[in-house]
């Protein structure tokens, strides 16, 4: 048997390495673009910024110091200088596509912190602009360095396409709040919720777990003519739920015990001097709105003594009058008022009957 070389007996004391493997070592120097690696190989381990990182401005020396450990893959047992070529960044990129691979398979859901906004997604994950939510979402810069929850929907490293989904979370997240929801509401229940939209023909209010409808006609007692002047998006509200079908909620804010006709037989009976607002105006008359909720006829008859041929004459939209009720009727909810009679009280006017003339005494 032939006498080993001290060189062979060396070489033979290092272990061997392949490209593709992962190797740990200590740190015995670090530049600002390159770690040196003792990998317990016959050479080094060298790992440029590159191969570290993404940031290409990043002084290693900030984040890796001399006597770490550190794991890596070979990229090269020969580098062309006699060193082997390492990657960090390839390895942590491995490590991460195997769990999310786990993740996929058992449709975890992950949590994961956004790194990147970017135009129809986000970069955690590159997770799409339509599966951030349940609803349209215009800006997504609301989401940068949040943390968030998603589940993997599609996996395919190799054409480095990896989708998350946030959208059916929420979904199914809603879902179980609405299902409460409705477990513990009923018609006549008081309930506060949060303005979600306000549109011309109403509001739509966020109840935890449902949206509810609170439709212009139930905004008040009284005549609404813009909800958009009443209610604004994140407004706080306190609403009765009027009626529950399937998934369809409408609200009222027309409180039962706030109806201004329950004592409207004793404000305005009959003979009564009120005052109000023009409202709103007809050829044949005025409504005078007494209180919200509570209007009135003037007919254009009863406006004045002398003729007037139509209320916009003498009248406008806001004024302020007094007249006197000269018919209430609660049945039909209608009151109707005569500033006329007004006038005949005091005595603006006096006529005489016509006498027969007496004798010459």
């Amino acid at each position: 048997m032939s006498e080993q070389s001290f060189e062979q007996m060396l070489n033979e004391s290092f272990k061997t390495i392949h490209t593709g493997e992962v190797v740990s070592g200590t740190v015995l120097d670090v530049k600002e673009d390159q770690i040196i690696l003792n990998i317990g190989y016959k050479s080094d381990g060298v790992i440029t910024r590159n191969e570290y990182t993404n940031n290409n401005s990043l002084d290693l020396r900030t984040v890796v110091h001399v006597g770490d450990e550190l794991e890596a893959k070979v990229m090269k047992v020969n580098d062309g200088d006699g060193q082997v070529s390492l990657s960090y960044r390839r390895l942590a990129a491995d490590r991460g596509n195997k769990r999310l691979e786990e993740a996929f398979n058992n449709h975890e859901v992950l949590k994961a912190k956004v790194v990147q906004v970017l135009n129809g997604g986000l970069s955690v994950l590159v997770d799409a602009a339509s599966l951030v939510s349940d609803s349209y979402e215009r800006d997504l810069n609301k989401y940068a360095d949040q943390e968030i929850e998603f589940v993997i929907t599609e996996f395919n490293p190799r054409r480095r396409r990896i989708i998350g989904d946030r959208k059916q979370l929420m979904q199914a997240a809603k879902a179980e709040l609405q299902k409460e929801l409705f477990a513990r509401i009923k018609v006549g229940d008081v309930v506060e919720g949060t303005v979600k939209n306000v549109t011309n023909f109403g509001a739509f209010v966020d109840l935890g777990g449902a949206d509810g409808l609170l439709h212009i006609s139930e905004m008040s007692w009284g005549r609404i003519e813009n909800p958009k002047k009443v209610l604004k998006s994140g407004d706080r509200v306190r609403v009765f739920i009027k009626e529950i079908s399937g998934t369809k909620i409408a609200l009222s804010l027309k409180f039962p015990d706030q109806n201004p006709w329950i004592d409207a037989a004793e404000k305005y009976a009959q003979g009564k001097i009120v005052r109000g607002r023009v409202a709103r105006m007809t050829d044949f008359g005025a409504f005078i709105e007494l209180e919200p909720g509570v209007d009135a006829l003037l007919h254009v008859s009863q406006i004045a003594r002398k003729h007037i041929d139509k209320p916009s004459d003498v009248l406008e939209i806001g004024d302020e009058i007094e007249a006197e009720i000269v018919e209430f009727n609660a049945e039909d909810r209608k009151i109707s008022l005569s500033m006329k009679a007004l006038e005949n009280m005091q005595g603006d006017e006096v006529v005489y009957e016509d006498a027969a003339p007496q004798d010459e005494q």
